[in-house]
């Protein structure tokens, strides 16, 4: 049932739902999994544990649902250019832009995802986690799949080489992925300066996939 409509200190409660999953993802990026509290997390807000049992009945649950909005986000960010009625090499470089734009912007929740992979690789998880860590891989495949599809596009056109598009998408989105690992906020730094580091980033993804002239 949605929380939509009711209030909690004057906020919609979709609203503070957000605010918690954004405080969360920045406590967790910073601490990891395994060190953050959710009295940490509560703090982090500004707010009481209480808050976040409102919508959350544990840690995990909270972990995992910051995963879930950050491949959320992922998608909402890329859907517009993969739809575009662009040439394939177009749209996966807008895709690509979008999506590092994405990772720069929202970098607490791209580094999380990080550590629930980690976690899944390193098979540090339970059964109920191992669910959940299903329910995002679900959402992280849907996402790859974007990609994939606007390569055998370009493979079909004849704008890509030909390529395994499936295989091809691997080191393509672990580029971009990997922004949020190296990426690290600068004071002042305006959202044309973040345009301009995510076109390069673009630019050298896209080259690997096209035809030498």
């Amino acid at each position: 049932m949605s929380k939509l409509g009711k209030i909690e200190g004057g906020q919609p409660l979709a609203d503070r739902r957000v605010d918690i999953l954004d405080a969360a993802a920045r406590a967790f990026m910073r601490q990891g999994f395994a060190a953050t509290s959710l009295d940490r997390v509560s703090d982090e807000i500004g707010s009481t544990k209480g808050a976040i049992y409102y919508y959350y009945r544990s840690k995990s649950e909270l972990f995992f649902a910051v995963h879930r909005r950050g491949m959320e986000l992922t998608q909402a960010a890329i859907r517009p250019s993969f739809e575009a009625k662009l040439s394939a090499r177009e749209r996966l470089h807008g895709m690509a832009v979008a999506h590092t734009i994405l990772v720069i912007d929202h970098l607490a929740y791209l580094r999380v995802i990080a550590q629930g992979l980690e976690m899944h690789l390193l098979e540090r998880t339970n059964e109920s986690e191992r669910a959940e860590l299903a329910e995002v891989a679900a959402l992280r495949e849907a996402n790859e799949n974007l990609y994939i599809r606007v390569i055998k596009d370009g493979v079909e056109s004849g704008e890509f080489r030909s390529v395994d598009a499936k295989l091809a998408a691997k080191p393509l989105l672990g580029a971009l992925n990997w922004t949020s690992r190296w990426y690290q906020p600068r004071s002042g730094e305006t959202q044309a300066a973040k345009r301009r580091l995510a076109e390069q980033i673009a630019d050298f993804v896209v080259a690997g996939l096209e035809k030498k002239k």
